[in-house]
């Protein structure tokens, strides 16, 4: 039997069996509820076959946009992109677009495995048809700020999956799935040719169940802080498999010294700081296969050896009896999260709005793009919102900002990356759509000068220095380290090996692509 018809199958029963979970657990449930700090939790429901609904992507026609609200226009800043996933601009206004596709040929644990795997083709748009070239850096430069992109040129191409970046003191880091990199790049120059170094690896394949690796550089422009997200929904593939994941990393960009800042995070993306206290912030894709309203994902702040429950608890204290062993010492220490965005919206990317040149109601807070779900009854996400912050801390309800993506059972985009421009407008990566929207004031205001993504502040509030070296709690559990009486100057560096830009290891050189994991994040006796 071809493995179309295979497919075929397999979702059509799948389709047939959705009916039951879902009616044990929505009735009518009101998803606005799980939007805020303190979300509604139905009891969990599981069922031989999960839900499932996925949007056909079918892209834009010419001259449509998505929509916004009175007072914000949205224009198209580029298209004909290749899945652009994230955006980043540079202090003199140019913007980074980082297209990416996911690395092939993980292995298949679960028959659920090969069902995702073409769910994920037709959510994003790559059912048929030769497609374009991805896994690119492109240079998109408005030179006279009125909001039109004037050049555009590939800086780096042939990528492993890139996600973040960040730049400092000439030099661009590019977070690919399996390794930091370190580039030297001037500001305006239009490509880049000399070889990087591999500041630090990141666990890879051959499992590499979420590979989106996101950056953000330390307000005092010392450390990195690097996302990895979990090798599973809970652990199916066992624990071995998760060692320094489902967590944050704090890498020196010095010497390339790592360890683990926070944990028990599944899927965190949207890495960036506030630049109104220096905070760390994420957004973290929860499980799955627990009903169409659990388990909401989340934004929040992310707290020095912070540990947020994944794999054993959700939103604080709420066990997942899915997960054996069972670790109560574990449940007891997890952190809830800020703030719900209800369950499967897919939250990927995060942006501050402060410094933007936005309308005096979105002055504070933070811009999020909603992926869109495929794993619940009816479609949930598919948007970007706003979260109004006070006092460093978001509140209220968040308010639908960039919408349209979604029509019927078809979708136009997907959003993930958000980020400001060089004009103090908010950008929008649509990795479906293959084009980055612009969304800016309609009375044409813009900042009198760019500010780039990466904001060095003189006073940051997190810490990045003088704790690196400390001792965290060694409980056993997901993604934990413990330098023990080394302090991080002493930290072993990763392997500073030149490679060529499509990663592979230089003749006669061994293969590092891998961290060396026990030096990162010993087992603790998992």
């Amino acid at each position: 039997m071809k493995k179309s018809q295979i497919l075929g199958t397999s979702v059509l029963s799948i389709s047939v069996g959705v009916g039951l979970a879902a009616y044990a657990q929505s009735g009518g449930f009101d998803i606005s509820q799980q939007v805020g700090p303190n979300p509604v939790l139905p009891d969990p429901v599981s069922s031989l076959l999960p839900d499932l609904k996925v949007a056909e992507v079918v892209g834009w026609k010419d001259g449509e946009t998505p929509a916004v609200p009175n007072g914000l226009m949205v224009t198209a800043y580029a298209r004909d992109l290749a899945n652009p996933r994230t955006v980043h601009t540079l202090p003199n206004g140019d913007v980074l677009v980082i297209q990416s596709r996911g690395p092939s040929g993980e292995p298949t644990s679960r028959p659920k495995d090969l069902i995702r795997g073409w769910i994920m083709s037709v959510a994003h748009g790559g059912g048929g048809g030769e497609q374009k070239e991805s896994n690119a850096i492109t240079l998109l430069r408005d030179t006279n700020r009125d909001g039109t992109v004037d050049e555009k040129h590939d800086l780096l191409t042939k990528l492993d999956s890139p996600f973040g970046v960040a730049w400092i003191d000439n030099t661009l880091y590019v977070a690919s799935t399996s390794a930091i990199l370190a580039y030297p790049y001037e500001l305006g120059q239009n490509e880049i040719t000399t070889k990087p170094k591999t500041l630090t690896p990141l666990p890879g394949g051959p499992i590499n169940h979420h590979w989106t690796k996101d950056l953000a550089l330390s307000p005092d422009g010392q450390m990195l802080y690097v996302s990895v997200g979990s090798n599973s929904n809970i652990v199916e593939n066992g624990l071995e498999a998760e060692k320094g994941r489902a967590a944050i990393w704090q890498v020196d960009r010095h010497t390339g010294a790592a360890r683990v800042f926070a944990s028990g995070l599944r899927n965190p993306n949207g890495l960036t700081f506030n630049p109104e206290t220096g905070t760390l912030w994420t957004v973290v894709n929860e499980r799955d296969e627990l009903g169409p309203n659990l388990v909401p994902d989340y934004m929040t702040s992310v707290k020095e050896g912070g540990f947020y429950g994944w794999p054993w608890s959700y939103y604080g204290n709420h066990v997942d009896a899915r997960v054996y062993p069972p670790r109560p010492d574990m449940v007891e220490r997890a952190t809830p999260p800020d703030y719900a965005l209800s369950s499967h919206v897919a939250a990927l990317g995060l942006a501050f709005s402060m410094n933007s040149a936005l309308p005096a109601a979105y002055a504070n807070g933070a811009f999020i793009g909603e992926h869109g779900s495929w794993n619940r009854d009816s479609f949930n996400g598919y948007k970007v919102v706003y979260v109004p912050f006070e006092a460093g801390r978001p509140i209220g309800k968040a308010q639908d900002v960039v919408t349209g993506f979604i029509q019927d059972d078809q979708a136009k985009g997907r959003p993930v990356g958000v980020g400001i421009d060089g004009t103090g407008a908010l950008l929008v990566a649509d990795d479906a759509g293959n084009t980055v929207w612009r969304v800016a004031s309609s009375d044409g205001k813009i900042t009198p000068q760019p500010i780039g993504t990466d904001q060095i502040s003189a006073n940051p509030q997190v810490s990045t220095g003088a704790k690196a070296g400390g001792t965290t709690d060694m409980n056993p559990s997901i993604g934990t380290e413990r330098t023990g009486s080394t302090p991080q100057s002493q930290m072993p560096a990763a392997p500073a090996d030149e490679r060529p830009t499509d990663q592979k290891p230089l003749p006669g050189q061994p293969d590092n692509s891998r961290p060396a994991q026990m030096q990162i994040a010993p087992a603790g006796g998992l």
